[in-house]
């Protein structure tokens, strides 16, 4: 099965276009937990435990596993096993280098840790994301426009190519939709806190996924963001939110505060959703 597929039944089962980054910060931890590596996988499991039935995704973060080295290692690849099977898992690494080193990062990400997808970076181009596009049932999320405040530094660049100028974010996002084309596994990030340039790359690509970081702690407009990247689309968005959930709460009742900021994510975007 294809991970769109996947994604889609996920939707449907759990009526739910979220995703919950799951990032663990040791120094937002609850306070009856260490603040050491060895409480990673019991706060992630119960952050699973309490928002299985609420996402369609679970997306961790590569960088806060590796600042622990092989401890935070062991606690990533025991959280992708603690994911119940149907809900698709997008490991956000931001990969991209040449086509051996890329084929050496799927090799790991895919077949030994068993993820499902994973966001990359296009500045090598085709050859160096092959290894991830050619991987079968596997999805690969190419970073379009982002998040963070410095994005337009590089991604809003006017460029001119067939005969056009548009700004360098939506040049890529038409090279991924060849990509596409070709391997049929793409998907593209685009921030929710840049609504209009999620309009104007959702209406160029109707029918490729678009995960959506950046609603909560980042304060995108979740209502804008929604109707920017559902208007005439054929194919879902990924709402992703990390810390407005994870860390709702830093008492014993974290779980709960987790499962309440889900439940009420989870329905503001489908209260958002045109058309369900």
């Amino acid at each position: 099965m294809q991970f769109l597929e996947r994604l889609n039944q996920a939707i449907r089962a759990n009526d739910s276009m979220l995703c919950i980054g799951l990032d663990p910060d040791l120094e937002r931890f609850p306070a009856h937990l260490p603040r050491d590596p060895s409480s990673i996988l019991a706060f992630n499991r119960a952050i699973i435990e309490a928002t299985a039935d609420l996402v369609c995704a679970y997306k961790p973060n590569l960088a806060f596993y590796l600042v622990h080295g092989e401890a935070g290692l062991r606690a990533l690849v025991e959280t992708r096993r603690l994911i119940p099977p149907q809900i698709p898992v997008i490991l956000d690494a931001k990969a991209g280098d040449i086509p051996s080193t890329s084929a050496a990062y799927a090799q790991a990400f895919f077949d030994r840790w068993g993820f499902d997808a994973v966001t990359v970076h296009p500045y090598l181009g085709e050859d160096g994301l092959a290894p991830f596009l050619r991987a079968p049932g596997r999805g690969v999320f190419v970073l379009v426009k982002t998040s963070n405040p410095g994005a337009g530094e590089l991604q809003d660049v006017p460029v001119r190519a067939d005969g056009s100028e548009e700004p360098l974010y939506l040049h890529v996002a038409r090279r991924v939709a060849r990509w596409n084309e070709r391997y049929g596994s793409c998907g593209l990030v685009v921030g929710a806190t840049c609504p209009a340039e999620l309009a104007a790359v959702r209406r160029q690509h109707p029918d490729l996924p678009i995960l959506v970081p950046g609603v909560g702690a980042q304060a995108g407009d979740l209502e804008a963001a929604v109707r920017s990247g559902l208007a005439g689309a054929t194919a879902p968005i990924v709402v992703n939110a990390t810390r407005s959930v994870i860390y709702a709460s830093q008492g014993p009742d974290f779980a709960a505060a987790a499962r309440a900021a889900a439940l009420a994510l989870r329905d503001a975007i489908n209260r958002a959703r045109p058309t369900r």
